[in-house]
């Protein structure tokens, strides 16, 4: 009969606390349903004509993250960005001299997708869907610096700018929330239609796969998309997972919570001016940089 050691026990019991860390409780199914609503939404709305005009600014946005991500990526590498576009065909290009090409080029379909995810995986918790729309706030200046000569540009990037700020004072954050999960979505799902479109069904010459397979000369272009796909969908899968472990608290303890952390303007909570001045501040600052780089 084998022995059951003491460090035997402590192991089988860790191993069931971290499994019942992946069961979503009540308020995380709840949020795992409406992602699930997204994605069928978001399906319907893309091939439907006229009616994909709805999520057409979300469509632009995503494309921004892709743009977005090269050029961060070649700042990274030291790059020299010279400009980001977007054009109203839901294309873009990202212009840059310098960098590390085997890098900025997957950049572009990788990084939105690590964003996507991000935003899924904050899109279960209030108070982390507010440090996420700061954060993309500060994307967002970067953006338009490098895209100040595109007018397209300017207006998607303030007017989502505007829907944030708008929908973090509806519910005490809760709305934001949803805002956030739904463009977390919608990237990671347009990074995954892209990369079918761009490099597995239409085979495009001038995609980014087809001039990573150029530089590389390992695999076509079609074997690259193929291995971004996968890691994008593990990108999507991660966010979900990320989401159910590490925010576990019901809805009741995210609005109390949010009460104290970044609160809007007329809380109760003693905390409210002070701490929502960064609100006021990332507005404001969106406003001045568009009119000083204008």
């Amino acid at each position: 009969m084998p022995l059951l050691y003491p460090h035997d026990y402590d192991t089988t019991h860790e191993l069931v606390a971290r499994s019942s860390d992946l069961t979503p409780n009540a308020t995380q199914r709840t949020t795992l349903i409406i992602a699930g609503c997204y994605i069928i939404i978001i399906g319907i709305l893309w091939h439907v004509p006229y009616l994909n005009l709805i999520i057409y600014p979300f469509k632009l946005l995503t494309v921004g993250f892709h743009e977005m991500s090269h050029a961060f990526m070649g700042v990274l590498t030291c790059a020299h960005i010279h400009s980001i576009e977007l054009d109203p065909d839901e294309g873009g290009a990202t212009t840059m001299s310098g960098g590390i090409p085997w890098l900025t080029l997957p950049a572009g379909y990788l990084g939105s997708g690590l964003i996507g995810a991000a935003l899924i995986a904050c899109g279960f918790d209030t108070d982390a869907s507010k440090v996420a729309s700061l954060v993309l706030a500060v994307f967002f200046l970067f953006t338009l610096w490098w895209a100040r000569r595109n007018l397209l540009t300017w207006v998607l990037l303030l007017g989502m700018s505007g829907l944030i700020v708008l929908f973090w004072f509806v519910k005490g954050g809760v709305a934001l929330r949803y805002l956030v999960l739904f463009i977390g979505v919608m990237s990671c799902m347009y990074v995954l239609w892209d990369v079918i479109d761009d490099t597995i069904a239409r085979k495009v010459n001038s995609s980014d796969a087809s001039a990573f397979a150029k530089i590389c000369g390992c695999f076509p272009s079609q074997v690259w998309g193929v291995i971004w796909l996968l890691i994008a969908f593990c990108f999507f899968i991660l966010g979900v997972l990320v989401g159910i472990i590490a925010f576990k608290e019901t809805a009741a303890e995210q609005a109390e919570d949010a009460k104290h952390f970044l609160p809007t303007p007329g809380t109760s909570s003693a905390l409210a001016l002070p701490v929502a001045a960064p609100l006021a501040l990332l507005a404001g600052g969106l406003s001045s940089a568009a009119l000083a780089l204008l």
